[in-house]
């Protein structure tokens, strides 16, 4: 990219965020924490640890994986910036550290340079690679440029300068840098067929044929491509977004809900938005009409309680329980079929996870504890159940790795992740990025709503919610 070009950007996104409206500093008042149990407590500061030791101190990018050495996950970033906060609450941290961090992260974003070319730049149109190289910041091979991934990214952003609320240099740079940096992302640019954003770009080929349709983590896409206060899309892209639940939404005996099924999909977007009591006018529909409760935390709730049940009733025979389930996307052990009890199984790598779609017996331990916030009667016994069964072979200093299978307990073929532990389970090596987040963040706004309550005065978002047409609860207070 020009450098020129790079620099005049830069003085008029400056601009931009000089000019917005001076801060209101008022702390966020939070109900009082909930007493958690030890050992989920014990789950949240280990996890935690895993971003504080892997993190880089110079650049603020943290890897998709690790031991293995990876590649700089962008969402996983977004994810560092959103644990920072809970540290500091928690006093694992101090917030001259979690400042620091911080402070170093928007930078470093912000100075990354954008442009259409393959190799030297990080992102484009204010968008970012879904992998950056972890030396030199740029796009990571021939990754896409990811609409979810760069809103996972900017919306961890933008929970920290609600945080960091104080008029001091550093905070208020804060403040302006993340609010220039989510300024400058041209989202109707994404929008390549009518009202549905794209998810993704390549510079070689162009736009990828999928579009963020279909109930899943995608709205808070939407959300933050509406609320943008320079370059948002219609509200039409809700509109369409919703007119295609005739596709997701189940009815059963006990239950109604829209199905997703990996349960990321009911955890990413909920993990900045508190969707409690907010309704669109597709919910309030469903209210008025059915008598119903239902609003998109509830919807997710009933997914997880749907989760638990697929694993009790049991039908494929895997080794999974009523108290030990949890399907999402994870890794996996590798694509080969093995015979096991006279019953041929076939296994999976990285895969997404989830009753109707792959099952090969892979539980992801964030599946359940991710979940906590909507369903805590039944997650925390599943915790303490993988614990007391499995911990020896998958609990370890940063917690829960990043997936078992108790299935696989012998070796045949060859392994694409992970270790075989003899009459025990497959286990997998590495901890996610994607899935150590989820469990620190939710865990939070379980035990103290840190995220949730700081996100209701969020400017943007609430933009965004407003646009689609989303009342009630806090959003009318």
């Amino acid at each position: 990219m020009d450098r020129r070009l790079f620099l005049m950007g830069s003085v008029a996104a400056a601009a931009s965020a000089a000019a917005l409206p001076a801060f209101a500093a008022q702390r966020v008042r939070l109900p009082a924490a909930k007493r958690l149990d030890p050992e989920i407590d014990d789950l949240q500061r280990k996890t935690f640890q895993w971003f504080v030791d892997v993190t880089d101190r110079k650049t603020g990018l943290t890897p998709d994986r690790w031991p293995t050495k990876s590649f700089c996950s962008i969402a996983a970033v977004g994810f560092a910036l959103s644990c920072w906060p809970v540290g500091v609450e928690r006093g694992w941290m101090t917030r001259a550290e979690a400042r620091e961090r911080t402070l170093t992260t928007v930078r470093y974003f912000w100075e990354l340079p954008q442009g259409p070319g393959e190799h030297d730049a990080a992102g484009y149109k204010g968008f970012f690679y879904h992998f950056l190289d972890m030396e030199t910041g740029l796009r990571f091979g021939r990754t896409e440029l990811s609409t979810v991934d760069t809103a996972l990214l900017v919306a961890g952003m933008l929970f920290a300068a609600r945080y960091f609320d104080r008029d001091t240099a550093e905070e208020r740079e804060i403040r302006e840098r993340v609010q220039a940096i989510y300024e400058r992302i041209e989202w109707p640019w994404a929008v390549v067929r009518p009202n549905r954003i794209t998810m993704g770009w390549h510079p070689d080929t162009g736009y990828i044929p999928s579009d963020w349709y279909v109930y899943n983590e995608g709205m808070l896409i939407l959300l933050m491509a509406m609320g943008s206060p320079t370059h948002p899309v219609d509200a039409g892209v809700w509109s369409e977004w919703v007119t295609s639940y005739d596709r997701s939404f189940v009815e059963r005996e006990t239950d109604r809900y829209l199905e997703f099924a990996p349960l990321f999909g009911h955890q990413y977007s909920h993990m900045f938005v508190d969707f409690r009591g907010i309704r669109d006018a597709w919910m309030r529909g469903q209210s008025a009409m059915r008598g119903d409760t239902l609003d998109y935390f509830e919807n997710s709730r009933r997914a997880v309680y749907a989760q638990k049940q697929y694993a009790t009733d049991n039908v494929g025979g895997w080794g999974y329980s009523s108290e030990i389930w949890g399907l999402t996307a994870c890794d996996g052990p590798g694509d080969f079929k093995q015979t096991i009890d006279g019953k041929e199984r076939e296994f999976f790598s990285y895969s997404a996870r989830g009753p109707g779609d792959r099952d090969d017996g892979t539980i992801a331990p964030t599946a359940a504890a991710a979940s906590i916030a909507f369903a805590p009667e039944i997650v925390v016994p599943c915790i303490k159940a993988m614990k007391a069964k499995y911990g020896s072979v998958i609990y370890t200093q940063y917690g829960f790795l990043d997936s078992f299978n108790p299935t696989l307990n012998v070796l045949e073929h060859p392994l694409q992740h992970g270790r075989i532990e003899p009459g025990v389970c497959w286990v997998d090596g590495d901890y996610l990025g994607i899935d150590q987040g989820p469990i620190v963040m939710m865990i939070e706004n379980h035990r103290s709503e840190l995220i949730w309550r700081h996100m209701h005065g969020e400017p943007n978002l609430r933009r965004g919610l407003e646009a689609a047409g989303f009342t009630g609860g806090w959003l009318a207070a």
